[in-house]
């Protein structure tokens, strides 16, 4: 995954600059008039990262196919993904800002020019946009910063979460997929005591669980056991208040249920160092039986076996989904952030609210049925053909229009639903497991836990996170591994609290309650 540097460079003097320059024109954040008429542009001017060698050329066919949808010429400004941070800031500290930029997420610096004015608050105007008023209001919650919108976010995968089970295994000792975390923990046990691949020898294990380089709250093995036991996502809500998950019974509760899996050796010892890297290997070659991570990651798996077996590939992998907890009457599903930034509008080159909206039309047609293939999926017949509504890939296509058709898909947003064409699979049985993987996704998200602190920012937490982050989550994996006890654990906690944690928690709830 890469990542974009943050925009911390941005300095105050620039975001005075851009506040003060917002102000002219008219560009003030008053309410939203539905009824004002929209400018009518003939250009958008747009900057956007490419993650690939190559910048897409001026005047592409996706270009122009695009151009014919919305009803304008795109003026687009491409930055290699890798400097996108550095080119943000020196965008923002000029005098020549583009009508739509892509914000890869909310660094402290975006955040402090959002608040002084620098970019359109588009709360009360998304709604008037049939293609911008999100199916998915969790999601553009969580996209803003302190409940206000500052950019159309880019829409991700939701609900990815899964354990991935070694299926030959199971078949060998006449087990079911878990359903459950108690039924996890017994197939782990199985797997590791019951000679699942019958060679005689013991040589096996349950989980594989890789040294995770996020915190607390990062999607890592023991954050999703965590969420099934109740815990919440990072964050939930106690008694009217917001809190951190890990100051809550269920996820004491949980990590406890995790040292125990340790203490029975069915997660791989050396689970504090293995390099997450190596997270595939133990799975391919029969030493590890289960992973917990994300759905893609079965799709990987199989596709490593078929080149090992390509007779019988179709023998090793299948997937749960989420996992009920103790109180497995509700499933606890945790989700992703289901976004990967947003589509922002700065007021300097968007002066008047006629002008925006005239940005908005055209990025509600961007959203459009029919722009969403071409950004999704390239031109009809010259990238991809349509078989049983599913896209397949046209052969030869050189890697230059590969790249473009990945480069304008950092415009895409599709905050109403995917728009686009689901990837035919290469057999039948990848298509089976596809299809299951879908609908499991889809059954999952009706019991989405979103972290209820995700759309504020915390100034204790901007100045304090990076130290306070690691008091806990050093301290799980120090009590994972038996090196301190369940005291140690809530003395890491206390001490949390004492160096900013506290602040951080009344911070949250008084940014939540003025969002009320």
């Amino acid at each position: 995954m890469k990542h974009s540097k943050p925009l911390i460079g941005v300095g105050l003097a620039v975001v005075a600059a851009l506040a003060l320059t917002s102000c002219s024109g008219g560009g003030g954040d008053a309410t939203a008039d539905k009824d004002a008429a929209a400018t009518e542009l003939k250009t958008l001017t747009v900057m956007a990262p490419f993650l690939s060698t190559n910048a897409p050329e001026d005047d592409s066919d996706i270009e122009a196919a695009l151009e014919d949808v919305i009803g304008v010429d795109l003026d687009m400004t491409w930055v290699p993904n890798a400097s996108y941070g550095d080119k943000v800031n020196i965008t923002l500290a000029g005098d020549d800002l583009p009508q739509v930029m892509v914000i890869q997420g909310k660094d402290p610096g975006f955040v402090r020019n959002a608040e002084a004015g620098a970019f359109w608050d588009l709360t009360d105007y998304l709604k008037d946009y049939p293609n911008l008023k999100t199916t998915f209001p969790e999601v553009q919650k969580a996209s803003s910063v302190n409940g206000k919108v500052y950019g159309v976010f880019r829409a991700r995968d939701v609900m990815r979460e899964t354990a991935i089970v070694r299926k030959d295994w199971l078949e060998n000792l006449g087990l079911d997929l878990p359903k459950t975390t108690e039924d996890l923990a017994k197939v782990a046990k199985a797997f590791t005591e019951d000679d699942p691949d019958g060679n005689g020898v013991d040589d096996t294990y349950g989980i594989i669980v890789p040294k995770w380089p996020g915190t607390i709250g990062t999607n890592s093995p023991w954050d999703a056991i965590e969420t099934w036991y109740g815990a919440g996502n990072k964050w939930t809500e106690q008694d009217g208040e917001l809190v951190p998950n890990f100051t809550t019974d269920e996820w004491l509760d949980a990590v406890e249920f995790e040292r125990s899996l340790v203490e029975d050796g069915v997660v791989n010892a050396d689970f504090a160092t293995f390099d997450s890297a190596k997270w595939n290997e133990p799975f391919l070659t029969g030493k590890g039986g289960i992973i917990l991570d994300v759905h893609s990651r079965a799709g990987q798996l199989i596709s490593l076996f078929k080149q090992s077996d390509p007779e019988g590939f179709d023998s090793y992998v299948d997937i749960t989904g989420n996992l009920l907890g103790p109180d497995s009457d509700e499933l606890h599903a945790l989700p992703t952030a289901g976004y990967s930034g947003f589509l922002a509008i700065p007021k300097s080159s968007v002066r008047t609210e006629a002008d925006l909206r005239g940005v908005l039309e055209v990025l509600n047609k961007l959203n459009s049925e029919e722009a969403g293939p071409i950004l999704n999926n390239g031109i009809e017949g010259v990238h991809y053909t349509v078989e049983d509504d599913l896209a397949v890939a046209v052969p030869d296509v050189s890697q230059v229009e590969k790249d473009t058709v990945g480069a304008f898909a950092q415009l895409g947003t599709n905050v109403t639903g995917f728009q686009g064409y689901n990837p035919k699979q290469a057999s039948d049985y990848e298509q089976q497991m596809y299809d299951k993987r879908k609908e499991i996704e889809a059954a999952d998200l009706e019991h989405a836990q979103y972290d209820p602190a995700a759309p504020y920012v915390s100034d204790t937490y901007v100045s304090k996170g990076a130290q306070l982050d690691t008091i806990v989550s050093d301290a799980r994996i120090q009590f994972l591994a038996g090196q301190i006890d369940l005291d140690g654990l809530k003395d890491a906690i206390a001490l949390w609290r004492s160096s900013g944690g506290d602040d951080v928690i009344d911070e949250i709830n008084e940014l939540a309650d003025a969002d009320k």
